[in-house]
């Protein structure tokens, strides 16, 4: 076994103690204590003395059982606390993915409305530039009374070119009638 050095030695006494507070050096205290006062001979009033001693380092003791007794009640409340807050961090995760998923549905919502909105606009440009409908009916009115003009004209052309024709007819009959005559004379 090579040589020890001091701080393997306060590493080990370190892990024995546990949280430092010396128990373990005052439970062994305690009971060579106990020991020497169950074997001395001694008299009644150190024997007492020695008693009370034990008796406070028993108190000592007891003291730092509760105390690690508390901590450990006020580590398992801990625990507790721990588990309640990471239920909560996951319940905020969950409604946080879900809220994404929400905002996620509302940005294709908007996109899509967005898109639309697009199209109306390049429609409605379209319809800008041709006329509002009181101005095309105006046109159409003012054609429907022209071509109502020009159906008159024209009864009125073909009622002259019938006339013409059968005058020219007539003036035909009445050459040809002529010629005849003349040639039978």
């Amino acid at each position: 076994m090579g040589a020890v050095t001091d701080d393997e030695v306060i590493r080990k006494r370190l892990l024995i103690d546990g949280d430092g507070a010396g128990d373990d050096r005052r439970i062994n205290v305690l009971l060579k204590s106990f020991t020497k006062w169950c074997n001395s001979p001694g008299s009644p009033e150190e024997g007492f003395t020695q008693y009370q001693r034990m008796l406070g380092t028993l108190a000592q003791c007891e003291f730092s059982m509760g105390k690690t007794l508390m901590v450990y009640d006020m580590n398992l409340r801990e625990m507790e606390n721990y588990e309640k807050i990471y239920t909560n961090i996951e319940q905020n995760i969950t409604s946080a993915h879900e809220k994404i998923a929400e905002c996620k549905k509302e940005i294709l919502r908007a996109k899509r409305i967005r898109k639309n909105r697009q199209e109306y606009d390049a429609l409605a440009k379209v319809i800008q530039q041709h006329p509002d409908r009181h101005e095309t009916l105006k046109q159409l009115e003012a054609l429907d009374k022209e071509l109502q003009q020009l159906s008159h004209i024209k009864e009125n052309v073909d009622a002259k070119l019938e006339l013409r024709k059968k005058q020219f007819h007539v003036l035909l009959s009445t050459i040809q009638e002529l010629q005849q005559t003349l040639e039978s004379e």
